[in-house]
């Protein structure tokens, strides 16, 4: 590159700013060196925009105001109400909720006491997070301009998904209702004086409030990846390190968030009841049974996940279809271009698919993990009698609190450079998160052993608790196991996804065909680390000392319970390794619709290919730790069943034809949910096809930027197909479970086979569980791999954008793009939902 003197570059830029004062008054001064700043000749930016003065460059016309989408404010009703409250009555509010937690604390137990401290303090730390990341620029108007476009079509879907699913959570509450008044009660339950009604009030309750802090969860992903995607696209003109800090640090004020929500709204349960149902008194309920009442604050949260993951899934996939398909393969125009009148509905999808539905999904996991774990730990403390179970039972909520801490760590390690002028075309932003996960790693080891000898110590076996911190170690071993397989398969740095591009030198088919082996191959490893962690944490916990009054070992249970702990105490930095995905990518799009310098996009891109690999880790992450967590609630499930019917349940024989028949259903349920979500995503991205091809026909000034494309349309269209589709898969989900359960129970008591319903249900969970998770699999690392396979080709392997190569890889993406982030995602909180129902509705099916 020739090199100017400096007098030369100051007389080019004060002509520039002399003669264009007026009409570029809109640009700051960084739209003027960015070009400079990465390293591009100086007489060619006095050149370009020469051009751009005189007309022959192509941007006099280029439009550059988009659509005002809102019609009045877009907040959810809580958060407006909270809004129009004066400051210091919010201030005593929230003083008295604080106070009010901490005497709840203080009368259950000191580890409460220490759950809300931890949590309160990492919501202080997630504000601060917010200051900082809003404090940064947010760049030109122009990218102010799409940043609002996609800010106000992300709120407004929101306010309209969640109002539909709040309907149907109201409307299955007033079901679980019914039915817990008219159900039979445990002699546990009888014995301690709660009756059919408060039981069935409780469980509302609880399912309500899941169901409401799963939606505040995904609004809260939400509301922070609008407003950084342009404060990382403004950055990305002067740094890449310093984009990546502001992506990292959004999505970590979104995790702490959710992670903190989940664990103290456990808490908050747990200790309400504890104080307000007299637990432990004489002739009350015992401490070890009192997880079970939290059931439904899991269900709750699962059904708002699915629903939400559906919706957004369905939203974000067809507006991505239909503006790849017209956009890139039929017109020739890149991705992001603002020409393409999809452009904003797919931006807008990254927010409500990628974030809100992932917010709620994570805080899913967690949920109903630390309830399943809780569960079985006081169900081994009360056969053990262990003198103070209160350890065991709430185990599970100190590791996610210490889980905050070390996250926090992790995510404050991750800094932008000194002078933020400066671009290190070296860093590769995957290497650093990934530093920024093994010092999170590293820390939760230390702070899990610690937390094992606090709590899981007793005098009946003084060394079960080292036994219980390393089934955390296996479970640590294979979070990080399960984030290295999905890089390696969708990683393009990697062999398999340079192979899937490859394949697309040879055409369409080839690809399609590449793409669905390398799904199928993936499955086998994450399979192999599961049942190793299973096997291995069972016989850890078989081995930890802890034996009931016959002599038998009852710790492998809880065991496999703590390893997934284990896999889920970093659960805070995945999930902003999971936001930072959507985050850069809607930066890239910013870029790209405001005609930034190719350099800049070149560094939204590279972003942008990590974070589809940092989105493929954590749909992995989150596969595995739902494959251990839905094995707790499978053997919470029977013993809940044991304790109902007065009859020992521990085992499901398949040789019977109707258990059987139960894991074909099962098993038939997740094809037939994949099947409906796909062409959900399917029959929408049609209509936004036909609208985007009718409005290249009717308006054929937008390709030369004479006349603008009605974004507006594609955001309608998507929207009310994404809330209309997403019903018939989430009601095949909700509904199957209790239909299939309560036939077998008519015919078994015609035949007299005895638990027949809850045996069929058993089978039928195990067997869904099974192939939900390989489909899962298959789903999520084939869609990752073929969109890394085209942003691979992007960087200019193969031929580059454009090329025969790139078209092919294109449409790999597109078939991708339902599997990765509509069916994956959707399966996993399937599963979980799955076992969450059975375990509610238990009493049903005897």
């Amino acid at each position: 590159m020739s090199v100017l003197p400096f007098a030369v570059c100051r007389q080019g830029f004060q002509f520039l700013l002399e003669r264009f004062s007026d009409r570029y008054a809109s640009y700051s001064h960084w739209d003027f060196v960015s070009l400079l700043v990465h390293k591009v000749n100086p007489l060619q930016s006095v050149a370009m925009y020469v051009d751009m003065e005189n007309g022959s460059g192509g941007y006099q016309e280029r439009s550059r105001t988009f659509p005002n989408m809102r019609s009045k404010s877009q907040a959810p009703l809580i958060f407006r109400i909270l809004l129009g409250i004066n400051a210091r009555v919010l201030y005593v509010l929230l003083l008295l909720l604080v106070g009010m937690m901490f005497y709840l604390g203080a009368s259950t137990s000191p580890i409460i006491f220490f759950v809300f401290s931890i949590c309160i303090i990492s919501f202080f730390f997630s504000v601060y997070l917010t200051k900082w990341v809003l404090a940064k620029d947010e760049g030109p108007s122009e990218m102010v301009e799409i940043s609002e476009a996609i800010r106000d079509g992300a709120e407004g879907f929101f306010k309209t998904q969640y109002g539909t699913i709040s309907r149907m959570a109201m409307f299955l509450a007033l079901v679980i209702l019914c039915i817990y008044l008219f159900r039979n009660m445990t002699p546990q339950q009888e014995s301690s004086g709660l009756g059919r009604s408060t039981s069935a009030y409780i469980t509302v309750v609880a399912f309500l409030l899941g169901a409401l802090c799963s939606g505040i969860a995904g609004y809260i992903g939400m509301w922070v990846s609008v407003r950084a995607n342009v404060r990382v696209s403004s950055a990305a003109r002067r740094s890449a390190r310093e984009a990546l800090q502001i992506a990292v640090r959004a999505g970590g004020f979104s995790a702490i968030i959710v992670v903190g929500m989940a664990v103290i709204g456990v808490a908050f349960l747990y200790a309400t009841f504890y104080v307000f149902l007299g637990v432990d008194s004489p002739g009350s309920m015992k401490v070890t049974d009192l997880p079970l009442l939290l059931v439904g604050y899991g269900f709750g949260a699962s059904f708002v996940a699915l629903f939400a993951q559906l919706g957004g899934g369905i939203y974000t996939k067809a507006a991505d279809v239909g503006a790849d398909l017209v956009g890139k393969v039929e017109q020739g125009i890149p991705e992001d271009d603002p020409r393409n009148p999809a452009v904003i509905a797919d931006l807008v999808g990254d927010n409500v698919g990628d974030c809100a539905a992932r917010g709620a999904d994570l805080f899913e996991s967690i949920a109903a993990e630390i309830i399943s774990a809780m569960i079985l730990g006081g169900t081994m403390a009360q056969r053990c009698k262990i003198e103070d179970p209160s350890g065991f039972i709430l185990f599970p909520l100190v590791v996610h609190s210490f889980d905050l801490v070390v996250s926090s760590i992790g995510i404050l390690s991750i800094r932008g450079t000194r002078d933020s002028g400066i671009v290190v075309p070296t860093e590769d932003p995957m290497a650093i998160l990934q530093k920024g996960y093994s010092v999170t790693i590293i820390l939760a080891v230390l702070t899990f052993g610690v937390s094992t000898r606090w709590l899981l110590y007793t005098e009946q076996a003084p060394s079960a608790w080292l036994n219980f911190a390393l089934c955390g170690l296996v479970g640590i071993m294979t979070a990080y196991a399960f984030v290295w397989i999905s890089k390696y398969y969708t990683d393009y740095k990697h062999e398999p996804v340079r192979v899937l591009a490859l394949s697309s030198a040879t055409g369409h088919g080839t690809n399609i065909i590449a793409g669905v082996s390398l799904g199928l191959e993936s499955t086998a490893l994450p399979v192999l680390v599961i049942s190793v962690a299973i096997i291995s944490a069972y016989w850890l916990g078989h081995t930890s000392g802890l034996v009931d009054d016959s002599g038998y070992p009852t710790g492998g249970l809880f065991g496999t319970a703590v390893a997934t702990m284990g896999m889920l105490s970093t659960a805070a930095y995945v999930l902003t390794m999971d936001m930072f995905g959507p985050i850069a990518d809607n930066a890239g799009g910013i870029v790209e619709m405001s005609q930034q310098p190719e350099s800049v996009r070149e560094i939204t891109d590279v972003l942008d290919a990590v974070g589809n690999t940092t989105k493929a880790t954590t749909k992995g992450f989150a596969i595995g730790s739902a494959a251990l967590a839905s094995f707790l609630l499978f053997s919470a499930y029977m013993d809940e069943v044991s304790s109902f019917a007065n009859v020992s349940f521990n085992q499901v024989d398949i040789a019977i034809p109707e258990v059987f028949i139960g894991g074909l259903l099962g098993s038939t349920l997740i094809f037939v949910f994949s099947a409906w979500a796909c062409s959900a995503v399917g029959r929408t991205a049609q209509e936004v096809v036909n609208e985007v091809r009718r409005q290249f026909i009717e308006r054929p000034g937008i390709m030369d930027y004479t006349e603008k494309p009605d974004y507006s349309r594609c955001v309608a269209i998507v929207a009310s197909a994404s809330l209309r589709e997403m019903i018939k898969p989430g009601a095949l989900a909700t509904i199957s479970p209790v239909v299939i359960g309560l036939m077998f129970r008519l015919l078994g008591y015609y035949t007299g086979h005895q638990l027949l319903g809850a045996k069929v249900v058993a089978s039928m969970l195990m067997f869904a569980t099974v192939c939900g998770i390989l489909m899962a699999l298959f789903l999520n690392t084939a869609g990752g791999a073929w969109d890394n396979a085209k942003k691979y080709i992007e960087t200019g392997a193969l031929g580059g954008k454009g090329s025969d190569c790139h078209k092919a890889a294109v449409t790999g993406d597109t078939v991708g793009d339902p599997f990765k982030d509509t069916a994956g995602p959707s399966l996993h909180v399937l599963i979980k939902m799955l076992a969450t129902i059975t375990l509610v509705m238990a009493p049903v099916f005897l």
